[in-house]
């Protein structure tokens, strides 16, 4: 069935005037977000299998758990180092370091996953200051003997909890932990028995559209395929 002129004349009206907020709102995507961040340790999550968890650092930059298996042994330890960054909207950027020793701890003594508060403070023009709640979780294997590899332990972001949001100016945007790496996708990082891995931890900023700009964007879609289809049927009349 056609649409009347009245409806699509409204329609266009309303894209009109949609596109015209939307096009205010694309000033935010050609921000640049200056800043510092910094990070302290949550309460963990110890898991089913820990039943007598042992952790350190709630509420420092560097956290322990388990217990080692030696009096001169150590626990595994996470360090997060805050850094200055200058993030342009929709690329990655690095936002902090992290340091992470795999110890040799007693079966039972570990934790499954540890919160991450991290402040992030956002130099002006922004000039805003928000913590952003994640949360990395650790997977400690059983010790081989006979493959260092087999006794490697990993520290993965927790994706689920890996998008926040924040204002600007009226405008929504969100603030991602995308993983190890600037290039590829990598959420996790291991580290061989008795060793240390350290790298960096990469972010983005992303601008969340309006949702005036989404319903102006799908009603020129109904437009344009309505105005298709009239096009289409005064073709074939005129051939006919």
């Amino acid at each position: 069935m056609k649409l009347s002129f009245i409806f699509a004349t409204a329609i266009s009206s309303f894209f009109v005037s949609s596109a015209t907020g939307f096009g205010f709102s694309t000033q935010a995507y050609a921000l640049t977000f200056p800043g510092i961040s910094s990070a302290t340790w949550g309460e963990p999550t110890p898991g089913s299998a820990n039943t007598e968890p042992l952790y350190t650092g709630v509420g420092s930059n560097t956290f322990t758990w388990g217990e080692p298996d030696l009096p001169t042994g150590l626990p595994n330890r996470l360090t997060f180092n805050g850094t200055s960054f200058s993030a342009d909207i929709n690329s990655v950027f690095k936002i902090a370091d992290l340091i992470y020793f795999n110890g040799t701890v007693f079966s039972g003594t570990s934790v499954e996953s540890v919160p991450l508060n991290l402040n992030v403070s956002f130099s002006p023009p922004v000039g805003i200051s928000q913590v952003f709640d994640f949360k990395l979780g650790l997977i400690n294997t059983l010790n081989d003997a006979t493959d260092p590899e087999n006794s490697a332990d990993f520290v993965y972001i927790d994706t689920n909890l890996s998008n926040q949001n924040f204002t600007f100016e009226g405008n929504n945007y969100t603030l991602e932990l995308t993983g190890f790496n600037p290039d590829v996708p990598q959420i996790s990082i291991k580290a061989l028995e008795g060793a240390t891995t350290t790298t960096a931890v990469y972010a983005k900023i992303k601008a969340v559209p309006e949702p005036t700009a989404v319903a102006g964007l799908s009603l020129l879609g109904i437009y344009l395929i309505s105005r298709k289809n009239s096009w289409r049927r005064n073709t074939k009349s005129i051939k006919m």
